[in-house]
């Protein structure tokens, strides 16, 4: 099974973390499952890693440097996203199978102390913790990595060319920034054409280029995309967002009706309906939360399964949740906290093989316009 070794995992927390004064506490954060019925081999797998990376870090602090190294695990929250519980538990040995074993191995401790105490946290959970730890880092201070998903098969992604990353994140960032809508044409099985328009005014870009130099800011890593929530609404005019959303779910296709950046229903077959129902029980999974262009493919780089890294290969579309990335859904617009979600929907030949993405053009002020992407492929670097 392919791995960092010390050194690499070493040289990788220093250039995602350039060093700070008073950097003192590096966290290592994972979850446990409720039950041990719901655990598989790849999360106990994961477990095992962040205690690993715990000790060899420990080990090596004096070279990151840090003054400790520290490993916290918490019950699964359920959901990718949804608030973290109350409370963590310090581990001192590989975390157990089942979060019941947590009060007996374990030591009890708020998160809110491990946000103030810690300076660096480094996240690689089977339930995406981006969501709260961006909200938290802001308010503590602290700054973070998530890794939900993470596994073996990222390993070549942590050793790309970050520079060059950045170069083609901030190149993508920098149109979203001055575009006011984006519009997507894809073709579902070669014929059937459906289209997108993202209403991107009032909206600033995100770049996730895999580095994290100013305090209080979290995202993920493996990285490499840059991302934007379309306007929501939330001023005097709706969202203009508006059009047809193809997305490939275990071989059918669905067909999401959006309105003023909402799914408000879906068509095709059964799951369709079942996607059309959900909509209708909770309304905030239909907010179009994220437009996102990942730039990892351009590495030579292939999916894994995991969206971790998947998203960051090329165009993304989430449902959900978006007050973490500046937009204004959050936990108060779901249902209860277990349904609180940011869901990607990723369009890359190997996960969505009926849907092609024809082009990507962005509009800007005074009716100019450019094409980002033409046939699933940047045309912009």
């Amino acid at each position: 099974m392919e791995s960092l070794s010390a050194k690499e995992l070493v040289e990788l927390v220093r250039s995602v973390f350039p060093h700070h004064p008073g950097d003192s506490i590096l966290s290592i954060l994972t979850d446990v499952p409720r039950t041990a019925s719901s655990d598989h081999p790849a999360w106990k797998s994961r477990r095992e890693t962040a205690f690993r990376w715990m000790g060899t870090l420990y080990d090596a602090r004096r070279d990151i440097p840090m003054d400790d190294v520290r490993l916290y695990v918490y019950p699964d929250v359920g959901s990718n996203n949804a608030d973290l519980p109350a409370d963590a538990y310090l581990c001192g040995t590989i975390p157990p199978d089942e979060a019941a074993s947590l009060k007996e191995t374990s030591l009890r401790v708020p998160f809110a102390d491990v946000f103030s105490e810690s300076q660096i946290l480094i996240a690689p959970t089977e339930y995406s913790t981006t969501a709260p730890l961006k909200l938290a880092a802001k308010h503590y201070g602290f700054r973070a990595a998530t890794m939900p998903g993470f596994g073996p098969e990222m390993i070549p992604a942590l050793r790309v060319d970050y520079v060059q990353v950045a170069r083609y994140v901030e190149a993508v960032k920098a149109r979203l920034d001055k575009a006011v809508g984006a519009d997507i044409l894809f073709l579902v099985d070669g014929r059937v054409e459906a289209r997108m328009h993202f209403d991107l005014r009032h909206r600033t870009a995100h770049s996730s280029t895999g580095r994290f130099p100013e305090i209080g800011t979290a995202g993920n890593l493996p990285s490499g995309e840059a991302y934007i929530v379309p306007y929501e609404g939330e001023g005097k005019a709706p969202s203009a967002t508006a059009g047809v959303l193809p997305v490939e779910i275990g071989g059918e296709v669905v067909y999401y009706k959006i309105e003023k950046n909402t799914a408000v229903s879906a068509e095709g077959g059964p799951t369709a309906q079942e996607e059309s129902d959900y909509l209708k029980r909770e309304p905030a999974y239909g907010n179009m939360a994220e437009l996102g262009f990942g730039v990892l493919g351009k590495f030579g780089l292939s999916p894994c399964g995991e969206i971790l890294l998947d998203e960051k290969l090329g165009l993304h579309i989430a449902f959900g949740r978006s007050d973490h990335f500046g937009g204004r859904i959050g936990l108060k617009d779901f249902s209860t906290p277990a349904a609180v979600i940011h869901l990607d929907r990723i369009y890359l030949p190997e996960m969505q093989p009926r849907v092609a993405v024809v082009e990507v053009v962005l509009s800007f002020a005074r009716g100019r316009t450019e094409m980002i992407m033409k046939d699933g492929r940047y045309t912009i670097f």
